[in-house]
């Protein structure tokens, strides 16, 4: 599975489940952002039935990112049973992303 585009329409649907749920905040414009891209593609991917990965843009998007007091992109916001769990700014390499992830998404 790949990220999921999210939309303010969309999100709260998405944030819900017995999977944890991913949400990266960015922009086309962000250089950061588009560096984060590859790695949750292949997160998702290696993660694939116990993580949920999904994409939302702040400037289509502004509600969600507003509601979340997004201030920074890319900002990655980890959710468990519609909550928010983990908050984690800026740009992270694959290995340290995973590593944040490890106590959620293990078997």
């Amino acid at each position: 599975m790949t990220t999921q585009k999210v939309t303010d329409k969309t999100f709260s649907e998405f944030i819900q489940g017995d999977k944890p749920v991913l949400v990266d905040f960015w922009a086309t414009w962000c250089g950061p952002c588009n560096m984060m891209a590859p790695v949750l593609e292949d997160v998702s991917k290696e993660c694939e039935g116990k993580l949920k990965v999904g994409k939302l843009d702040v400037d289509q998007n502004p509600a969600t990112a507003q509601e979340f007091g997004i201030m920074s992109i890319p900002t990655l916001i980890l959710f468990q049973n519609g909550r928010p769990l983990k908050q984690i700014v800026g740009f992270r390499p694959k290995g340290d992303l995973v590593a944040q992830l490890e106590d959620v998404v293990r078997s």
